[in-house]
């Protein structure tokens, strides 16, 4: 993102903010998506609290999602369709009823697991780990109310070591914190991979034909007994394996970068201002167990103004 403060190469320790309970959180993922909250929502979330705790030795940068439950509010009308159920709106003065804007929403318990830049011994981690906490409970995460936390569950820093091997074998150990859950992870690089092997059969395939194609559940016949062939049973299948999710990363140019206020009616006029539309890549709901490192659970944002790219990535599998 633009303006954002410079960030030191090696991350130092990692605060673990264990089983959030957020109440109404946006269920709208993107255009084209509804569910478990975008990821730019919660790197959103760790900027916020790296400026509410702004200090001249700490930084806060990237960001773990692991979800352990998900209840979002709708309902079913019929067999094959969900749609949210909406809040009721009061009478206006006029005694009429309030225009209905469709919202969605969802009760989840998240763990997030937050990068930290900058040295702190083992009591410095855990007051600034228990600060952390006290500033995430005043705030709002992808739209929700973050709900007082249960007393079994407190905040940790993590310091980690110089050298990869190490930090592995000290992961190992955290990660058995953030089970049971799921960690949401990208799966670009596989998205990569589907699309190059789509193009051999037709070169015309794009990348939203290979994430359709990897996120969609097809239910094919199976033939029972060759001798009888209409005896056939009907089975779901997906292309690959793993559960795999379309999922915003991140936003697009569809402008060019104006000037600080040349915009009428933006936000804030004394940033520069572009429009922008959503851009998906392919994620995965991984079990934390199978993660070997924070560079494969961590989010980060990135912008490449030059380009026109706004995005939530992870460094293993940034492009």
């Amino acid at each position: 993102m633009e303006g954002s403060w410079p960030m030191p190469e090696r991350i130092n320790g990692l605060i673990l903010l264990p089983h959030l309970r957020v109440q109404n959180a946006n269920a709208v993922s993107g255009p084209l998506s509804w569910g478990f909250p975008a990821p730019s929502a919660f790197t959103g979330f760790v900027h916020a609290l790296h400026l509410r705790l702004r200090s001249q030795e700490i930084n806060l940068d990237g960001v773990g999602i692991v979800c352990h439950s998900f209840d979002p509010q709708v309902y079913k009308p019929n067999p094959y369709t969900y749609k949210f159920s909406l809040a009721r709106h009061p009478l206006t003065k006029d005694g009429e009823t309030a225009s209905v804007i469709e919202e969605g929403r969802v009760h989840m318990e998240a763990s997030l697991l937050v990068g930290v830049y900058g040295y702190l011994d083992e009591g410095e981690g855990a007051y600034f780990a228990r600060q952390v906490q006290e500033a995430a409970m005043g705030m709002r995460l992808a739209g929700g109310s973050i709900l007082p936390s249960d007393g079994d569950y407190q905040p940790e820093y993590f310091a980690l070591a110089e050298d990869k091997e190490s930090i592995e074998t000290q992961f190992r150990k955290i990660r058995r914190k953030l089970l049971p859950g799921f960690a949401l992870v990208s799966a670009h690089a596989e998205l990569r991979e589907h699309l190059a092997q789509m193009q051999q059969d037709n070169p015309k395939t794009t990348a939203l034909d290979a994430l359709l194609d990897l996120s969609c559940l097809r239910v094919q016949p199976i033939s029972e007994d060759p001798q009888t062939p209409g005896k056939v049973s009907w089975r779901a299948a997906r292309s690959r394996q793993g559960w795999l999710v379309p999922l915003p990363v991140g936003y697009g140019a569809i402008s060019p970068l104006y000037e600080a206020g040349q915009v009428a009616n933006a936000r804030d006029d004394q940033t520069p201002f572009r429009f922008v539309e959503c851009l998906y890549s392919l994620g995965e709901w991984k079990s934390p167990h199978r993660i070997e490192g924070p560079d494969e659970l961590l989010w980060h944002h990135h912008a490449d103004p030059e380009n026109g790219l706004y995005l939530c990535e992870q460094r293993h599998q940034a492009d």
